[in-house]
């Protein structure tokens, strides 16, 4: 399970949903007024950058998303105040990310990827916030902050409460953007994927009972968790309230071949030097591991709570599913770091937990710190997927039948884990 860790961070038609009082997509364009200098030539940023390669605006316009990418920006012209850019931002992105749902769900037609495809989301949203970046309003902004709005939006964090009746078990579950994309810019994440997919979804658990998923992407960039984005996603699911969730799991891409719960989550960062989406490094590394900025009081490791000898007992296909308990640690009077396959000694300090040092580990320390300060009754967890494999060997080909099969699969059988898990015990 180490090898296979390592191995896997080294590899590693628009909807009608706008706001009345805010400029629909589709008026966009007729209704911009003189409120915009030209478009400015500023530097993107690394991620952005990525979007010179044509594939990724085929990939957008593929999943019916390019009207949202080219109208943005005479939308953000007919702003004429901060406030209103801020009610903007908020609007197109929560309309992004309730069209990329439906989209995944078969209830948006457009396009001729297949719907689970988390990549036309990913895609256009970055192709927007480059629109925002050289947007020249005639009035002050804080352009850092618009953005910050936005990708909360466009990732499920805003307007995304559970639906439920009383008796409806609530489940909510993170994704993850694609990652990896300088060795392989047609990348797609199965998590974002399966985030999609299930956000919103009634599912009939294990034990007959009725159970309601809500779901966020979130992004492979340290700098979106330093700036506490887990937390904003995490909070309002674990206070009490009508968005109080009842078990939570976070999931991402991991191994090969098998689904993993991890045991264990570390609390250092120890990747490095694998970079993020945005080629950031952790400024941590196995023999040097690092705390994250701002992260707050808790111990080395957090075990799960989540049922795993339930779930492993019950869902093995199509791919199997494993508990792993493998974590790497510098032990108490140590300087060197070790690898165990039976969890943490006591006094240790985590290098990595099951998960790795990366932002999938990250994650899964991140929401269960959290878990065990506001809600410690609560099931949580972390699991991951398969690696989605299956792209053409075409490097212009998007798409194909065996890729488009497996992104199913796993999503599949992220529902059944979660069908087992959530079963009130």
């Amino acid at each position: 399970m180490l090898l296979l860790r390592r191995a896997a961070t080294a590899a590693a038609l628009l909807v009608t949903v706008l706001p009345v009082t805010i400029a629909s997509p589709a008026h966009a364009a007729a209704d911009a007024a003189s409120a915009c200098r030209p478009p400015a030539s500023v530097p993107l940023d690394a991620e952005q950058s990525r979007l010179a390669d044509a594939r990724t605006t085929a990939l957008v316009e593929r999943g019916g998303l390019g009207d949202y990418v080219r109208r943005f920006p005479a939308a953000l012209c007919t702003t004429r105040n901060p406030a209103e850019a801020g009610r903007l931002l908020d609007a197109w992105g929560q309309a992004l990310w309730h069209a990329s749902v439906r989209r995944a769900q078969g209830q948006r037609p457009g396009g001729d990827l297949a719907p689970g495809d988390d990549r036309p989301l990913y895609w256009a949203r970055l192709g927007m916030t480059a629109a925002l970046a050289r947007w020249q309003p005639e009035f002050t902004v804080d352009r850092a902050a618009l953005r910050a709005r936005f990708e909360d939006a466009s990732r499920g964090l805003t307007d995304n409460a559970f639906r439920t009746a009383p008796g409806v078990r609530k489940i909510f579950i993170s994704g993850f953007d694609p990652f990896g994309l300088d060795a392989e810019i047609r990348r797609a994440n199965p998590s974002g994927s399966a985030a999609l997919q299930l956000n919103g979804r009634r599912v009939t658990l294990a034990d007959g009972s009725p159970a309601e998923i809500r779901a966020v992407v979130l992004p492979v960039r340290y700098a979106d968790f330093d700036a506490g984005m887990v937390e904003r996603a995490f909070t309002p699911h674990l206070t009490a309230g009508p968005a109080a969730a009842d078990i939570l799991t976070t999931v991402s891409q991991g191994y090969p071949g098998i689904f993993t719960l991890e045991d264990w989550a570390g609390r250092a960062r120890s990747a490095d030097p694998y970079p993020d989406n945005a080629r950031a490094l952790s400024g941590g590394t196995r023999e040097h591991p690092v705390t994250a900025p701002g992260l707050g009081p808790g111990p080395e490791f957090i075990r799960t709570t989540l049922p795993a000898d339930a779930v492993t007992a019950a869902v093995q296909t199509p791919y199997p599913v494993l508990l792993n308990s493998d974590v790497t640690e510098i032990p108490a009077g140590g300087t060197a770091p070790v690898d165990r396959t039976d969890g943490p000694t006591p006094g240790s300090r985590a290098v990595a937990g099951g998960g790795g040092g990366y932002l999938s580990n990250e994650v899964a320390y991140r929401s269960n710190r959290l878990r065990s300060e506001l809600a410690p009754h609560l099931p949580g967890g972390h699991l991951h997927t398969p690696v989605l494999t299956g792209l053409p060997a075409d490097p212009q080909a998007l798409t194909g039948p065996e890729f488009e099969r497996n992104e199913s699969a796993i999503t599949a059988e992220v529902r059944a884990v979660l069908e087992h898990a959530a079963v009130r015990r």
